[in-house]
């Protein structure tokens, strides 16, 4: 029962915001239809190479570092033990249509030698022991949406989204206690755990730029989508700086991704949050 509550009221928390966005795209969209579009009917496509510089965190079904379920992977461990990293996407747009696809994969890991601040088997690390922990974590994150162009006008843009996110994450931990380890079974002294999980979510939100300053070339971008599926709770933000090329343009800006996963999941809850930098080509 106590389980039926919690879905209850987690499904009306988010049906809530999602309610408010879908009557503000509504909005948009039957005020918007009826103004010409800036652009021509041609085929419009962009490609964008950026670099996302995020501290991620959650919490974990099996006890990190530290005897907490919660775990964080700052920006300067990331940097240091990054071992690939791949982010970009792809933008087509006829008239007022567009699909746009963004793909993130990181594989990064942190590592702590010789500490006690650690629980292995339930137990804490004796006072003259110590274990080595190595924590790694693997994740892919693929945004699939198309949009209506809803406002084009010369200082305005505004698009309606709709569409789909998938997630990959894989994240284990290995350890091997070395020293006075009498008080732990020997099966615990050396091991590895591990915990992932893949799934879909569905997903609408709004995207645009105000542009400013001498023909334009300043704007401001911002994105936001919202949504669930075997995720109970995702959402996304993205807002920064931009300024336009006749070529393309160059964005700097702050991205934020949260994931409220299903209590069964292995992976609590996870978020990425940091500042991203990035160029796009379009023609």
């Amino acid at each position: 029962m106590r389980r039926s509550i919690k879905s209850t009221t987690r499904k009306s928390i988010v049906s809530l915001p999602l309610a408010v966005l879908m009557m503000a795209l509504l909005l948009s969209t039957g005020a918007f239809a009826q103004q010409p579009a800036s652009e021509t009917d041609s085929w419009q496509f962009g490609v964008s190479i950026y670099g996302w510089f995020p501290d991620l965190a959650g919490e974990t079904a099996f006890t990190q570092p530290g005897g907490s379920n919660e775990f964080k992977i700052d920006i300067d461990d990331i940097l240091d033990n990054l071992k690939f990293t791949l982010m970009g996407t792809f933008d087509v747009r006829k008239g007022r249509w567009g699909i746009l696809t963004d793909v993130i994969y990181m594989d990064v890991g942190n590592s702590q030698t010789g500490t006690r601040e650690a629980t292995i088997g339930g137990r804490e690390i004796p006072v003259n022991a110590s274990a080595n922990v190595d924590l790694d974590l693997k994740s892919w994150v693929w945004t699939l949406t198309g949009y209506y162009r809803a406002l084009d006008q010369p200082g305005m843009t505004l698009d309606v989204v709709a569409g789909a996110r998938y997630l990959d994450v894989e994240q284990k931990v290995n350890w091997n206690v070395t020293g006075n380890v009498e008080s732990i079974p020997v099966p615990d002294r050396t091991g590895a755990a591990e915990a992932g999980l893949t799934n879909w979510d569905a997903l609408i939100g709004l995207r645009g730029r105000f542009a400013f300053g001498a023909k334009n070339a300043w704007f401001v971008p911002y994105y936001f989508d919202i949504g669930a599926g075997d995720s109970d709770l995702t959402w996304q933000g993205i807002a920064g700086l931009g300024y336009a090329f006749h070529w393309g343009e160059v964005v700097a800006a702050w991205r934020y991704l949260y994931y409220d996963l299903s209590s069964d999941e292995p992976i609590k809850d996870m978020n990425f949050s940091g500042p991203a930098i990035g160029v796009k080509f379009r023609w």
